[in-house]
């Protein structure tokens, strides 16, 4: 979701590092940047406003960025909209050349990013490696992609008349982007949209805008000209704003809650852009009792776990067939139990903290929810190592009424309950607004099949959990979004389909 912007203070110069003592592990100390990135400028705000950037591990200061607000937001508009015209007229060849160098900075640099990341973001440092490369991989992906928006032929309904569909780039695209992935939504986004011959403006989260400046500075070492890639960092409600309301800017994709999501799109709809919307999730997995239990196992604490549990993607509703329920309760508590929890930048971290209060608040609220009505938790207390820490926890026999099998849940908890028959199991899987990603564990092939046809998710995960990458559309269904991210079709969001009718008299 966007977040709040960190507390705002005047400040006579611009933007500084805070000096967090990790950031002395800096391969390329010019990629720490501090600064918006505007019409291929670094820029901060005129009075020299700053927020500052924490290391959710243990609160310390990362860096003071630029607090900029609409009317910056205004000149990136701007900017984007003079390059437009350039961009547009670039051979695809060249577009893709670009992308191929950002890429290659990006990978190069891979240490530092992943590094970065970890800092802001809290994840575990393994996983923020996977993050970039991850992120990375779109930007390849879009790069071919680039040589292959063509002219369609159309069989001519007219006599002597010659017919050809083409795909056309809108226009500016704005982008904005969560803390949870702060490069990799990003890229998905942008590498689409650059492909296409969109120029874009960007406002990151303020958790975590480190990631997607850093990423500007590779993007302009790559050749990217001036106006065509923008980052606005600030107060995310009137830069957002900003951003619907220009009737410059043409399209908007937006990744974070469906509460947000909504707003932004009310907002779009003032001047018809085009939007794109990947929203919340509340993922069921449904392991039957034919499943092998320490895959389904493995499956389950790989699904939740993740991002410490801060994923769209994560298993939220874990229902376990009632012949199985019991051994796979007690399997499944040993090795959550055993997850190791600790700062990103330890190597042994495996669980580390959650982005802010609120969600830590929320967490618990529901966990006190499910054993006020009757649930069991089965992870004992332990000591935690700051006050943005959650320990993994475990909830058997919770009920459906409870508050955690209704709203989504950015947390290292899981909820288990047990479920008799296949018909009863989809259509508790199906009563939710949501309708993201949905995991099933079986062995019997033709349940796998049928599953994947009730189940009313845009994507459906058997027998695993890594079901996403560059080549495939991303996205959900019912209040999970609309359009997809990803794959040939994730650059449909940012292209006009043209239709021209020649004479051939």
């Amino acid at each position: 979701m966007i977040a709040t912007a960190r507390t705002e203070r005047p400040a006579r110069h611009a933007a500084r590092s805070a000096g967090h003592p990790a950031l002395a592990r800096l391969a390329d100390p010019r990629l720490l940047r501090t600064l918006s990135y505007i019409d291929g400028k670094w820029t901060g705000a005129p009075d020299g406003r700053t927020f500052t950037v924490t290391d959710p591990a243990d609160g310390g200061a990362v860096a003071d960025v630029a607090a900029l607000g609409t009317e910056a937001a205004t000149r990136a508009i701007e900017a984007a909209h003079r390059a437009f015209p350039a961009w547009k007229g670039r051979l695809p060849q060249e577009r893709s050349d670009i992308l191929r160098r950002w890429h290659a900075r990006m990978l190069d640099a891979a240490e530092d990013l992943a590094l970065l990341m970890t800092i802001e973001q809290g994840k575990p440092l393994a996983e923020s490696r996977g993050e970039i490369a991850y992120a990375a991989s779109f930007i390849a992906y879009y790069a071919e992609e680039a040589l292959r928006v063509n002219v369609e032929g159309v069989a001519s309904h007219l006599p002597g008349a010659q017919m050809a569909l083409s795909r056309v780039p809108v226009g500016v695209a704005a982008l904005l982007t969560p803390w949870n992935f702060p490069s990799a939504m990003l890229t998905r986004k942008a590498a689409a949209a650059l492909a296409a011959g969109c120029t874009v403006v960007t406002h990151p989260s303020s958790h975590t805008p480190l990631s997607a400046l850093a990423l500007a500075e590779l993007a302009e070492r790559a050749g990217m000209p001036a106006g065509v890639f923008n980052v606005v960092t600030g107060e995310p409600g009137p830069i957002a704003e900003t951003f619907c309301a220009d009737v410059r800017v043409r399209a908007v994709s937006f990744t974070g809650s469906t509460e947000v999501g909504r707003k932004v799109a009310r907002n779009a709809a003032s001047s018809m852009k085009r939007v794109v919307m990947e929203l919340g999730g509340h993922a069921p997995l449904i392991v039957f009792d034919d499943a092998d239990l320490d895959r389904a196992v493995a499956i389950a604490v790989d699904a939740k776990f993740a991002t410490s549990g801060q994923d769209c993607l994560a298993a939220n509703r874990i229902y376990v067939q009632r012949g199985l329920y019991t051994r796979f309760c007690a399997a499944f508590t040993e090795r959550v139990a055993a997850l190791r929890v600790g700062p990103g930048l330890d190597p042994q971290t495996e669980i580390g903290p959650l982005m802010h209060q609120g969600a830590v608040a929320k967490a618990q609220a529901q966990i006190d929810d499910a054993l006020a009505r009757g649930a069991r938790r089965l992870t004992p207390e332990r000591e935690l190592p700051g006050p943005l820490f959650l320990a993994p926890t475990v909830l058997a026999d919770v009920p459906e009424e409870a508050l955690i099998m209704r709203e989504e849940t950015f947390a290292p908890v899981a909820a288990l309950a047990p479920f008799d028959s296949e018909e009863e199991v989809v259509a508790r899987a199906n009563a939710t607004e949501y309708g993201l990603v949905a995991y099933v564990v079986t062995r019997n092939g033709a349940r796998a099949a049928r599953m994947a046809q009730a189940l009313d998710y845009g994507m459906v995960a058997i027998n695993r959990v890594k079901i996403t990458g560059a080549p495939i559309p991303f996205g959900g269904m019912k209040q999970s979004g609309l359009g997809r991210e990803g794959s040939r079709h994730g650059i449909e969001a940012f292209t006009d389909l043209k239709y021209a009718c020649l004479d051939l008299g």
